[in-house]
């Protein structure tokens, strides 16, 4: 048997050998959970292939999933894989989100993966057929029927949508083969045993909720409590509750998803909570706040929490998910390190890192100079990941920005350096600038904005050059002049050379990705337009 169709089997095993004693348990609206094993979750992705077939469907079509948290996302995405089609999970509109601005970002990712059909669930159906257009076949509920007999494999996976953060989302084509290797190097990072249950409330189209917290359990057929992200927002304790009374042990989530646990969840919502199983909270997709990771421990460690369970890591959609991860049961370490630029020595004490850890296993990580050839240890350069989770490059020809595949592996466009084998990311090139010969990142001028008491999710940083001068913009929503004010001399001080902006915005200003990223070039657009909504306290200038 060859080797992309063994990779195959082993993602599509449990549609034909489903477990009855586990499954995936959705969080209702108010305090229920709607359980559905693996062999009605099975049955459901049968009936959408046998659905997707009899539509015509032909090795390789793409099928954009465009469900939310549900039965619907599992039952489209793998459908899509048993009829030889290719998935490309997006985000359905949120919450309080703007409909305009989401329609023009699906038509931009219906632009991109050219889908043949479309999954959605029937109450988003006209929303969906206004942003995709009239080509592509629109799928709502799936009809029964029994299993499908197997039809030849499509040569892709998936195809993974990026963030966006740094630029227009672009479509990562993800192997079988790649997909296969990241589960099995998280599985073997985490030890995860077939009765070690997840819970999540990451969105579901995202690589870090999509791979680590759905594909990884579901084909390992683990217990798996989600709830979505509206849900998670609204009542953080209802998700800590799947650790401390459910017995969940498996988790991840972005920074700001444990700084929002921490300003809502009070102790006494803790109440008869045992985190002492709680095995594993991968913290990744942003830069990881050392602070942070102290009080969340604390907040949970009366409950028998143990702070080595938080787990720094570092990925990115084009290695499919996970590079480098912190070992079980070994506590974060962090470097105090001053600016330093490529090929430059990381040290001084200019700003806290915390370590993502070592590659995992079959990952190869690098740092490389400007001119491609590796650095050692403690210099800083950009960070290269190899390996057989490396995708396959862009779908649809795609240009390159900041990351991009070269020779079988793929150049981050993220700064960072190895020491002891560890890896420390400082940011994205993209996103830096170099100020009298010393580089600036985005996320440092951040960080220093957080320890002044403003939450990340309230602000973000943007570099550039205006009228031939060098800027950095603060865009800080809601806050109050008098918190800028005090944080403008560390933030002129690390931003030595450049003109100091700072603007006070209306809540709602700083376009984010699902992972909580702010959109840098599409609010630079906006600074440089001079559209930014801004309140009463309008522009904070200094230097």
């Amino acid at each position: 048997m060859d080797a992309p169709r063994t990779d195959r089997l082993a993602l599509l095993r449990w549609l034909w050998e489903p477990r009855p004693d586990t499954g995936i348990r959705f969080a209702g609206d108010e305090q229920e959970w709607s359980r559905w094993d693996y062999p009605r979750l099975a049955a459901g992705a049968h009936a959408r292939a046998a659905e997707l077939l009899e539509r015509g469907a032909a090795r390789g079509d793409v099928v954009l999933v465009v469900e939310p948290t549900g039965p619907g996302f599992l039952t489209g995405y793998f459908g899509a894989m048993l009829a030889g089609a290719v998935p490309a999970p997006a985000s359905p509109p949120l919450f309080g989100q703007d409909l305009a601005q989401w329609r023009t970002l699906l038509a931009s990712l219906t632009g991109t993966a050219r889908p043949r059909f479309v999954c959605t669930a029937p109450g988003f159906a006209e929303t969906v057929r206004q942003a995709v257009g009239p080509e592509p076949v629109l799928l709502e509920e799936a009809p029964g029927g029994g299993p499908v007999p197997p039809v030849p494999a499509a040569d892709l996976a998936m195809l993974q949508f990026t963030s966006g953060s740094s630029g227009s989302p672009r479509g990562v084509r993800v192997p079988f083969p790649a997909l296969t290797a990241n589960v099995r190097a998280i599985r073997e990072w985490l030890a995860m045993g077939p009765d070690d249950p997840t819970a999540s409330w990451l969105p579901m189209h995202h690589d870090m909720g999509l791979i680590g917290c759905l594909l990884t359990p579901v084909t390992h057929q683990t217990d798996l409590w989600l709830c979505s992200p509206q849900q998670f927002l609204r009542r953080p304790s209802r998700y800590l509750r799947c650790f401390g009374e459910s017995g969940a042990r498996l988790t991840a989530m972005p920074t700001f998803g444990l700084e929002h646990i921490l300003r809502r969840v009070r102790p006494a919502e803790l109440s008869g909570c045992d985190f002492s199983e709680w095995r594993a909270v991968i913290v990744g997709a942003e830069r990881v706040a050392e602070p942070t990771l102290r009080a969340f421990a604390d907040l949970l460690a009366p409950y028998g929490f143990a702070p080595e369970s938080l787990l720094p890591a570092y990925g990115l959609a084009e290695a499919t998910l996970a590079v480098t991860g912190s070992r079980l049961d070994e506590r974060w370490t962090t470097r105090s390190i001053a600016p330093a630029g490529p090929g430059q020595a990381a040290g001084g004490e200019a700003a806290t890192l915390v370590g993502c850890g070592r590659p995992l296993a079959g990952v190869s990580v690098t740092v490389l100079d400007s001119g491609g050839d590796p650095l050692p240890e403690d210099r800083v350069g950009e960070i290269a990941v190899a390996g057989p989770s490396v995708a396959d490059g862009y779908h649809a020809g795609a240009v390159a920005q900041t990351t991009r595949f070269a020779r079988g592996a793929v150049r981050t466009g993220d700064a960072g350096f190895l020491s002891g084998g560890q890896l420390y990311v400082l940011g994205r090139m993209g996103d830096s600038m170099k100020v009298r010969g010393k580089p600036v990142f985005a996320e440092d001028l951040e960080a220093a904005l957080e320890a002044h008491g403003l939450p990340r999710r309230q602000q973000a940083v943007l570099l550039g050059v205006v009228d031939g001068a060098q800027v950095a913009v603060v865009v800080a929503e809601h806050a109050d002049p008098a918190l800028l004010d005090l944080a403008r001399t560390d933030l002129a001080r690390l931003a030595e050379g450049a003109e100091l902006i700072m603007l006070s915005a209306a809540t709602g200003t700083i376009p984010r990705t699902t992972s909580g990223k702010p959109r840098r070039r599409e609010l630079w657009r906006r600074f440089a337009d001079g559209n930014l909504p801004r309140e009463g306290a309008g522009r904070l200038q200094g230097g």
